[in-house]
């Protein structure tokens, strides 16, 4: 692996050769995850989405909508930030996102969101989009997986808490 940290990799292992800041730590991070989420990937792990959307959204001091694009084998068609807000709220747009779920393919998706504020507990507005979300891509046979809320290091999956 060739970067400007001067890591030295073999299987598995890493070396840096040179003191790193948190800054530089964070980004070889996201590196070796977003290694995982190329396109074509299979999603396996729970862990591994969650992992990947806590260093894409945590640190953020805005409120961003994410999504994954997945394929009927839920590989990974495109994974990216759909719409940027303020400290305190994103618009989202369900026709919008119906439209690129259909221009890319998708047979399903992950949905992610952040909030700055750390808590990672679902809002009723939160709540509110995930349904709407569901029914307007449940007309074009599109399955929404999970949708995952980053807040700092906490995080919440509206599956796993039963909520889809």
């Amino acid at each position: 692996m060739s970067s400007p940290f001067h890591i030295h990799e073999t299987p598995g292992h890493f070396q840096v050769l040179r003191p790193v800041s948190t800054d530089e730590i964070l980004t070889m991070a996201r590196k070796l995850i977003k290694r995982k989420f190329v396109r074509g990937q299979a999603l396996t792990s729970p862990d591994a989405t969650r992992d990947f959307l806590m260093l894409e959204l945590a640190l953020l001091e805005h409120e961003v909508f994410y999504c994954l694009f997945l394929d009927n084998q839920h590989r990974i068609l495109k994974a990216e930030c759909c719409f940027q807000g303020t400290i305190d709220g994103a618009n989202v747009y369900p026709r919008e996102i119906v439209k690129r779920a259909l221009m890319l393919n998708a047979s399903a998706l992950i949905l992610a969101h952040n909030h700055p504020s750390g808590l990672a507990e679902p809002s009723a507005a939160d709540r509110a989009i995930t349904r709407r979300l569901i029914d307007a891509l449940g007309l074009m046979e599109i399955r929404v997986l999970d949708h995952f809320i980053i807040g700092g290091i906490e995080h919440f999956s509206f599956a796993e808490a039963g909520l889809l």
